[in-house]
């Protein structure tokens, strides 16, 4: 039996989503979260194998989450849902501890298809967006923006894109206010920003 955590911030979702696992035998919702506290909530009072996580829950930011989740709980493998097919978002969300990606638009067998494969130990990734990776590995396709900052730097990014104060971001991350603002100023500059209000308009358009 696989025991699934269901994150998302929409309740309707969730109610889908666990129906459609839940059509299935082998596959069980022990817990649901709709924002990143619940998440670590929930992985430390409940026995979990696979969390489906969607990209753009409320709190800390999906890689900051995805690095707390690493931290506390190594086992739980981390299947990242949206709405959103852009292979970048892919792509950080493994490089930051996620065994798969998929987006919502995928058929109900997909998704046990995924949480399976994920469960097994393997990653999952659908054969459209295998192919904009192996596409974008061989240099071809077109350069996302985000690709020029570093694992820092988008963190920042997505900490200050949910509206955290810079003060805020700093506890967060363990740094100093400064430093927070260092990162930003070259965050600003590498993606062609103003100003702060730019910056979070930018995060809050690509869901991050």
């Amino acid at each position: 039996m696989i025991r699934l955590l269901l994150a998302d911030d929409h309740t309707l979702v969730r109610d889908g989503l666990r129906r459609i696992v839940e059509a299935h035998a082998d596959i069980r919702v022990v817990a649901e979260a709709g924002e990143g506290s619940e998440v670590l909530d929930g992985l430390a009072e409940h026995a979990v194998d696979v969390l489906v996580l969607d990209i753009s829950m409320p709190g800390p930011g999906l890689i900051p989450l995805l690095k707390r989740i690493r931290a506390a709980h190594p086992t739980v493998r981390v299947l990242v849902v949206s709405m959103h097919a852009e292979e970048e978002w892919a792509v950080r969300a493994i490089q930051h501890g996620a065994a798969g990606y998929l987006t919502k638009q995928h058929s109900s067998e997909e998704l046990a298809e995924a949480v399976r494969r994920v469960h097994a130990g393997g990653k999952y990734v659908t054969a459209l967006l295998a192919e904009r990776l192996a596409s974008r590995l061989q240099g071809e396709g077109p350069v996302n923006p985000e690709e020029a900052l570093s694992k820092r730097e988008y963190e920042v990014l997505c900490l200050l894109g949910s509206g955290l104060l810079v003060k805020q971001v700093a506890v967060e991350l363990g740094i100093s206010p400064r430093t927070v603002s260092t990162y930003r100023a070259r965050i600003l500059e590498k993606l062609g920003l103003r100003n702060t209000a730019d910056l979070i308009r930018y995060a809050v358009e690509r869901d991050m």
